[in-house]
């Protein structure tokens, strides 16, 4: 389902204003173009000199969930002159609630031990991250005292960046997840060649370095 791009800023605009909660994952329709162009581009905000690919996704979304385990085997053939990183997308208060867990983990340093299991919890045993015991259960069960990661996930630098989140998702011109930007120039939409397409496009960008 795809989001109105103006309403959904009116609804970041408004701090996180609750809006429905259904997912605005991006259409598989075969007419949609491998990728199309961001204008103007995103600002660089990588390492100077490497390509820049970004990842956009959500806890809850199921394409994420199939992604994430070709997106970790595509990681281990990343040219040396690319880098990657994800972005938890924030539509909406409910989406801001993974970002805020997904910022959390960072902080914490149990992000690569916790992020998979995470997913899998949500598609594989019906976690619902915002029923606040039952996460709290399920935090504890991995190691994370709940009452520190509370406290994290509140703090300045967390927010900060789930806000970050927000603006990037908005500035990206995403319309559902998962989606990727390369060089901040070229947004490539969910689809089966997601990848290949990314791969393409950091050859391209290379190029116009």
């Amino acid at each position: 389902m795809k989001k109105n791009p103006n309403r959904t800023r009116r609804a970041l605009v408004a701090a996180f204003a609750v809006s429905p909660l259904a997912a605005p994952l991006a259409s598989l329709a075969q007419s949609r173009p491998e990728y199309t162009e961001i204008k103007p581009p995103l600002p660089p905000e990588g390492t100077p000199g490497k390509v820049e690919v970004v990842e956009f996704f959500w806890y809850g979304c199921p394409h994420c969930y199939r992604l994430e385990p070709q997106i970790e085997a595509w990681l281990k053939k990343l040219p040396s002159d690319a880098e990657f990183r994800r972005v938890p997308a924030v539509f909406n208060e409910r989406w801001a609630v993974d970002a805020t867990i997904f910022y959390a983990f960072d902080a914490l340093g149990v992000l690569p031990k916790l992020h998979w299991p995470l997913f899998e919890a949500i598609h594989r045993n019906g976690l619902v991250t915002t029923n606040r015991q039952a996460l709290d259960e399920w935090l504890t069960k991995n190691g994370v005292d709940a009452k520190k990661f509370e406290d994290t996930a509140k703090s300045f630098g967390v927010q900060a960046k789930v806000r970050r989140a927000a603006k990037l998702t908005l500035d990206s011109k995403i319309d559902g997840t998962p989606a990727m930007t390369v060089a901040g120039r070229y947004l490539v939409p969910n689809g089966e060649q997601i990848l290949a397409t990314v791969d393409k496009l950091i050859d391209t960008a290379r190029k116009q370095k």
